[in-house]
Formats: structure tokens, sequence, C-alpha cells
């Protein structure tokens, strides 16, 4: 039986990128039937691989998923938390194989989340040379001026670096309330929060709807279903890997 590098068998696992992946077999965090593996070594599907002592499971023939979440607000993105708070994985069920969150959102923030066991699909999701465009529904509490809204559009400075050009559309406006849509083509840390907070904008509500072509669309909050085929190969094409 063929042997396949260690590096890609962790990636297509869905556990991190295949440089990560590199990155711990140089620590000597991986071993393969109980012997430490190093940079170079393979592995077939009888063998049994670990990584700081969980096992990896592939097969050649390995089922791929993509799914979607509707994440409610109060969940953490995380496969476990040391706070004990709820994770998004706890919505999960009726996979043979452990699905991966690709990036995140913040505990109060909810909407379109999407899990896979694919490394690589999920690598050129997040990769920020992509520039994949999400799509957020934003209520501040209070009226948002035509500077603000002119700011958000145009780029503001958070974590000492201005945000990227942005799409920003008024949805609903009443004097202490307004609702917002803001398409981003980056994914800095709390990003939306953070590009409000600077402009003296509170929100009140953070809702990702869409993740490039893809649209949350009906599913209801802390359900879950696979994307169809239509929808993969839309997000393949937006990452320039159609023909693959």
């Amino acid at each position: 039986m063929e042997k396949i590098r260690l590096q890609k068998i962790i990636s297509q696992s869905g556990m991190c990128s295949r440089r990560k992946a590199e990155e711990m077999i140089a620590q000597g965090r991986v071993k393969v039937n109980g012997r430490t593996a190093g940079l170079g070594d393979g592995a077939s599907a009888k063998d049994i691989i670990t990584v700081d002592g969980e096992r990896i499971f592939f097969s050649e023939k390995r089922e791929k998923y993509y799914i979607m979440l509707n994440k409610p607000r109060g969940y953490v993105t995380t496969m476990s938390d040391e706070l004990d708070r709820r994770c998004v994985t706890e919505l999960l069920s009726g996979f043979p194989e452990r699905v991966y969150p690709i990036g995140r959102l913040d505990r109060n923030s909810e909407g379109l989340l999407l899990f896979t066991n694919d490394g690589r699909f999920a690598n050129d999701i997040m990769h920020p040379s992509r520039h994949i465009s999400k799509t957020y529904r934003v209520t501040i509490r209070s009226s948002v001026s035509d500077e603000q809204l002119v700011s958000l559009a145009e780029g503001v400075e958070i974590d000492g670096k201005k945000t990227l050009p942005a799409t920003v559309n008024v949805l609903a406006q009443e004097k202490d309330r307004t609702v917002i849509q803001i398409v981003i083509r980056e994914g800095r840390n709390r990003q939306i929060r953070k590009m409000c907070e600077a402009l003296g904008l509170e929100v009140a509500r953070l809702k990702r709807t869409a993740i490039g072509p893809v649209r949350l669309g009906m599913l209801k909050p802390g359900t879950y279903r696979e994307l169809t085929s239509e929808e993969l190969r839309a997000l393949r094409n937006a990452v320039g890997d159609g023909n693959k």
C-alpha cells in the first residue's frame, strides 16, 4: 500500500493547514504506530497516527463534508472551551468524521458558519489573498450619520491598520435604531464590531448572512445542512478553484 506524506494526511483530516502540520511534525508532536515521526515520513490507512496523543483517522477514499450552520448567539466557535461555555460543535451530530469550523463568529454574533473536514478547502476560504466576501446584517442602537456610513465604506482604522473598502447599505433607519448591511472582503478579528466601535456606534445585533455566493437563507438558528453541489461549486469558483 502506497504511503502518503504525514502533513498531507493531517491537513486532509481538517485539523490544520499542511504548513502547520509540518511544524507539528518538526516539533515531535506527531507519532506513527507509537514512534515519533519526522519530516518526510509517510503512512497508510493501516497505520495509527496521533497528534498530541489524539488519533487521526483517514482513508484513501475518505468522504469529505461541507456543512452550513446557523449559529445562535451564546455559542463560541471552538471545538472545546476551558470556561465550559457552549460550543458550536455541540449543534452538529451524525457525521462519521470530525468537522471543523471555517473561520469564526464571536459568542454574541450569529448566522452563517461553515464546517468541513477538507483542510485545503478551509484554507482556501480563509486565506487573506482570496478576499472572499462576507455579508453581515448589523443592528445599531442609534441613528447612523452619512459621514459614519461613508467611513464604514471607505475604511476605518482598527488595531493600527485601516480596513479595506466595504459595501454598506442602509436597510432600515429609525430614530434610535438603524439596520445596515455590510459586505467586507477580509477577516480580521471582530472586524465589524471594532469598525462600529471606532465610529462610536453600539452594535445591538450582528448576523452573518452570506459567505461569498453562499447565503444563509431560511435555515433556522441552531440547525445545519450540507452544502448543495451548486453552492460548493460556486464557492470553489470564488476562490479560483473551480476546476478542482
